[in-house]
């Protein structure tokens, strides 16, 4: 018997190993992993160049504490503010502390500038933005709240890339709209362009901060560096967290020099581990990866390759597929017939991949998945759809 706690529903499968985009099983099975950890490891399992950047840091320094420089952790916060929106960054250890970071930053701008009741935090209704307490009641999601009351207060919620039910809930106490361009445990779903763009104009009328929470739609998965980029629009602030690191824990937040204003003060936030040498190292040879010429370029072609193939299993099972979702290689098959069985059955057929919500199957390969690996992909999925049927 296991001591683990049961929060968890384990699929009845572990691993040995893994290389790339597959998975070798303890049942001496081999998987084609398009979870990769919830989007996690951007580079696929094992990756070489990780492994020896990984390898050369412990021989050095593991940790050492906040207090002093850490230089690792400096060239990686020049390398994102160089080529993103953001001016500063600290980091932190997972998305959901990079998220609740985040609320900290907006709410501490406006306390800075003399407005400690512009407060509030609106979000959209059943979003997901992690598991910390406040996180929780951010999501608005009755099922992820219930039996962690009280409620967390400073917290508004308005209906998915509704424009009316947004504008309808702001108040003179909004501090920030937080949202994710693609909402990822929610289904899949897509904002328009359109609709990120009226919003950034909202945040600059009304003197709100934009929060945009990358963290799962981030560092390259839908062929940008941030998916807001698609919307041309500039944040506020932005978690990140997932991809960066490849499969280390790693989290940040991205800010503007206005945004951070608050923040910017010694002791007003911290992190024990955030900012260790071995973790600013892998995201450093993870950004020398992505940054590389052609990278995203390739991530591109290959999705919309994909997603055409996707679509076309769609046509042919009208009555299976409702809809082929997302942007880039973060992308959703939501069906008519039961998630949990298809999934299954997937898993049965040696692809591996993981639910969302609205009945939503989520597919997550690695960024550098080719095409050979997503042909088998799309000959697993025909199989399934077949057996399905």
């Amino acid at each position: 018997m296991s001591s683990l706690a049961k929060n968890y529903n384990r699929r009845k499968i572990a691993f040995k190993k893994g290389k790339g985009s597959f998975l070798y099983g303890t049942n001496g099975k081999k998987y084609l992993d398009f979870v990769q950890g919830i989007a996690v490891n951007s580079l696929g399992h094992a990756n070489s160049y990780l492994i020896k950047a990984i390898n050369k840091q412990t021989k050095k320094l593991w940790h050492v504490s906040n207090a002093f420089i850490i230089p690792e952790g400096e060239k990686l916060a020049k390398r994102l503010t160089q080529k993103t929106f953001a001016d500063y960054v600290f980091f932190q250890n997972s998305g959901t502390e990079a998220t609740e970071a985040a609320i900290k930053v907006a709410r501490r701008y406006f306390y800075s500038i003399g407005k400690p009741k512009k407060n509030r935090i609106l979000c959209i209704k059943n979003s997901f933005h992690g598991r910390t307490i406040a996180a929780i009641f951010a999501s608005g999601s009755k099922k992820m709240t219930e039996g962690f009351g009280p409620k967390v207060p400073g917290f508004d919620h308005f209906k998915f890339s509704d424009l009316k039910s947004l504008k309808k809930s702001i108040t003179k106490n909004t501090a920030a709209i937080m949202i994710e361009p693609i909402m990822g445990e929610g289904g899949i779903k897509v904002h328009s362009n359109s609709f990120l763009r009226n919003i950034r104009k909202i945040c600059n009328d009304k003197n709100i901060l934009l929060i945009v929470d990358e963290v799962q739609c981030g560092i390259g998965r839908t062929g940008k560096f941030f998916a807001f980029e698609h919307a041309k629009i500039k944040p506020d602030i932005v978690p990140i967290a997932k991809g960066l690191g490849g499969g280390f824990p790693i989290g940040a937040v991205l800010m503007t020099k206005k945004a951070a204003k608050g923040i910017n003060i010694a002791g007003t936030h911290g992190s024990t581990f955030g900012g260790n040498p071995i973790a600013m190292n892998v995201g450093n040879a993870v950004l020398d990866q992505i940054y590389k010429k052609g990278f995203l370029k390739k991530v591109k072609k290959r999705s919309e390759y994909f997603h055409n193939e996707l679509n076309k299993i769609k046509d042919n099972n009208p009555k299976l597929i409702k809809e082929v979702r997302g942007v880039g290689l973060l992308i959703g098959l939501q069906l008519y017939k039961e998630q949990a069985k298809f999934i299954k059955k997937l898993e049965k057929n040696k692809l591996l991949t993981i639910r969302a919500g609205e009945n939503t199957v989520r597919i997550l390969p690695p960024l550098i998945v080719n095409k050979a690996e997503l042909d088998l992909a799309v000959k697993i999925i025909k199989k399934t759809c077949r057996e399905f049927n």
